[in-house]
């Protein structure tokens, strides 16, 4: 691979694991990737729970923020190869139609935002969605190019769900 894989994150609120996911594949992604994320209905701010556990992590969350899919359908956005959706709400939704047709995929996570509770009890549940989405991004990026490449990306993505 010689230019990196755009990877597009989606939620309904981008606010939490869309973020998680963009950051984190940012991070771990040694080039190889580049991560973006968005919501169909955004809600203009990210999580501070979210914020905390990257930064716990020592991921980069400067510029991070909360924005519409449609910016990532408009001429001249960078070109997706991978859209993945991380909530049940935003799989079920029509997206826009994405230039380049890229692969697409369901990742499903619990959405650590619902937790109620005190703040260490919240904060958990962002480190422990964190940590699931850790696990399958380390997955992907230590896929061989050749499963990276357009034809197999479909199905890589989309065998991923099952970890």
């Amino acid at each position: 691979m010689t230019q990196p894989l755009n990877v597009l994150f989606l939620c309904t609120h981008n606010s939490a694991r869309s973020v998680l996911a963009e950051c984190l594949l940012n991070h771990l992604g040694r080039g190889r990737f580049r991560a973006f994320s968005a919501g169909s209905a955004p809600s203009g701010t990210v999580n501070p729970f979210a914020l905390q556990a990257l930064a716990e992590q020592g991921v980069d969350i400067a510029g991070v923020r909360s924005k519409a899919w449609d910016e990532f359908a408009r001429p001249g956005a960078p070109q997706m190869d991978l859209v993945i959706t991380v909530c049940d709400a935003a799989a079920g939704e029509t997206c826009p139609v994405w230039p380049g047709h890229p692969a697409t995929a369901h990742w499903g996570y619990a959405d650590p935002s619902l937790v109620a509770g005190s703040d260490a009890a919240r904060l958990t549940a962002f480190r422990d969605t964190l940590a699931l989405i850790r696990r399958r991004l380390e997955i992907l990026i230590a896929m061989p190019d050749e499963r990276l490449h357009a034809l197999a990306l479909q199905q890589t993505a989309r065998d991923l769900s099952a970890h």
